[in-house]
């Protein structure tokens, strides 16, 4: 059975927005069982860990022989071994893993940026300044990803890997009010949170977070 690294205690406080979330979603898509190994900030930085990811980070994932680091990877890898997460269809397939890098490589960094200035940087002097440009930066793509979807329910047909990466990436937005300023990609954020895989493997990572906070 598959074993993944998550972190012991999130930092998103039961958000659902550390990276093994999108690998615990995965799992639940293609009804794969998975173990979790838990690890404390200070255990991540620790030789054991870097051999397995060498920034130090979460998630990993190991089974049998092999060993896997960044989560884009890793849901490439069981979206490639097991249906359900791409299509048959050779096109489709590529297009699908398509999104996966549009997700991970376009839409993803803009959002990172302007959700670590609001976390970090909030006594800098520059911040209020800062501030609207990176709102715009993050409009931008939301903008050309409303006019991609428009009256779809997903990126390309059926809901594909492409699809998981991308909400994924986009959840981290729930709570800045850009969404709310496109309403087709707020509703493309809540089809996926509403799959029961989506919920699964959200309350299975909720769970270690409420576990970690109790006295």
């Amino acid at each position: 059975m598959p074993t993944i690294t998550a972190f012991e205690n999130s930092p998103d406080r039961g958000k659902g927005h550390a990276r093994d979330m999108r690998v615990r979603w995965a799992f639940e898509e293609v009804g794969q069982p998975y173990d979790v190994r838990l690890l404390s900030f200070a255990a991540m930085k620790q030789p054991a860990h870097l051999a397995l990811h060498p920034f130090g980070q979460i998630p990993t994932y190991e089974d049998g022989d092999l060993t896997l680091f960044e989560s884009g990877a890793i849901v490439l890898h069981i979206a490639e071994r097991q249906d359900g997460l791409l299509p048959k269809d050779a096109n489709a397939r590529a297009r699908a893993i398509a999104w996966m890098f549009a997700a991970l490589a376009t839409v993803e960094p803009p959002i990172v940026e302007l959700t670590m200035a609001m976390l970090f940087e909030r006594d800098k002097g520059w911040y209020a300044e800062r501030l609207p440009m990176l709102h715009d930066r993050v409009r931008v793509r939301l903008g050309e990803l409303s006019r991609h979807i428009s009256e779809a329910d997903w990126l390309d047909g059926a809901f594909s890997a492409g699809d998981l990466m991308m909400v994924t990436v986009l959840r981290r937005l729930n709570t800045s009010g850009l969404l709310d300023e496109f309403p087709d990609i707020a509703a493309y954020v809540a089809r996926g949170e509403a799959r029961p895989a989506f919920r699964r493997a959200f309350e299975a990572q909720l769970a270690v977070f409420n576990a970690a906070s109790r006295p």
